[in-house]
């Protein structure tokens, strides 16, 4: 079986703590499910490791992929001299991006199924000189040359995509077109099929109070969103909508839909980091190759103190796993 890679994230945020938790659990049960590549610099890990205050698995250094070692890693080196958990660190920002790098390109190869990231911050890897790369997202446009991506948030019982990810909520807004929400409608059909969820039921919210009220608090329903639905439908895409946002995620979570197209970032996330923060897991739509993710930040604030919960991880590798396998609909 081919290896899944985990990237281990900013080596001054949780990641390589998270990673290190992960792989204690997952040795100790044997890694029935598969084999891990990690991508990132050994110093980092084992930093994460004492925070954690757990004993790594033996984990040999290779240079090419092996997928008869039930873990290994690429170490990408380059410890800084001066490191502190926590700390904006364009070194460490540098790494985190070239972790990402390194792992897409053993996925657009096929050396490896799938690969799961953790954390990056947005600040150390502009201070590293990536100023285009806000994210996880970016990045891998920018390395596959995708042109339509979006983010999918899963959690059990509700996933959401998102129209617009890294943008202000007054330029989300502007995004709201026919043209934008009718790409991804396509996007996330074609893709929820590829993954094992043909003729997905998809919800798609209302950007404005009350689905705009008839046009009193907003047009952009009547003028960009419901037209956008229509075609869909035309096209054989299952979608209903705009349904107002403060009621389309209690429909989604009672089964009445199987996905809901968020507007915009804070709009679907946090429909789920309050219906599941530990347990929600991000995919990646667009890019040619299966990509899930944590679904919490560097953080900081308590990077280093060894109380990191390592359960989104679990979920992120397991969702990888059923992604690469057409299983999205056990998730």
């Amino acid at each position: 079986m081919q290896p899944i890679a985990i990237t281990l994230g900013d080596p001054a945020g949780i990641g390589p703590e998270v990673a290190a938790k992960v792989l204690a659990v997952l040795t100790a049960e044997g890694a029935a499910a598969g084999p891990l590549v990690l991508v990132g610099s050994r110093w980092a890990l084992e930093q994460g490791a004492r925070a954690a205050g757990v004993s790594l698995p033996e984990i040999p250094t290779v240079t090419e992929v092996c997928a008869d070692l039930p873990v290994s890693l690429l170490d990408l080196g380059g410890e800084p001299q001066d490191f502190h958990f926590g700390r904006v660190d364009g070194h460490c920002g540098r790494l985190a991006v070239e972790a990402v790098e390194r792992a897409a390109g053993l996925c657009m190869t096929g050396v490896v199924r799938a690969m799961v990231t953790c954390p990056i911050n947005k600040e150390a890897i502009h201070a590293a000189g990536f100023v285009d790369d806000i994210g996880h997202q970016e990045i891998l446009a920018r390395l596959t040359g995708a042109r339509w991506t979006a983010t999918m948030l899963m959690t059990p019982g509700l996933k959401v995509v998102h129209l617009s990810t890294h943008k202000s909520l007054i330029e989300a807004a502007r995004y709201v077109t026919r043209e934008t929400v009718l790409e991804k409608l396509n996007l996330m059909h074609s893709t929820l099929t590829g993954w094992g969820l043909p003729g997905a039921r998809i919800a798609v919210a209302a950007l404005n109070p009350h689905a705009g009220e008839g046009g009193l608090l907003g047009r952009e329903e009547i003028e960009e969103l419901a037209p956008a639905v229509a075609e869909a439908r035309k096209l054989g895409i299952s979608v209903t909508g705009p349904i107002p946002a403060d009621s389309v995620f209690n429909r989604a979570i009672n089964g009445e839909f199987d996905v809901v197209l968020a507007l915009y970032h804070d709009q679907g996330h946090i429909a789920i980091k309050v219906h599941d923060f530990h347990g929600s897991t991000t995919a990646t739509l667009g890019i040619p190759f299966i990509r899930t993710s944590v679904d919490h930040g560097t953080a900081f604030d308590i990077a280093g103190r060894g109380v990191a919960d390592p359960r989104g991880l679990h979920a992120a590798i397991d969702a990888a796993r059923a992604l690469a396998s057409g299983e999205l609909a056990r998730l």
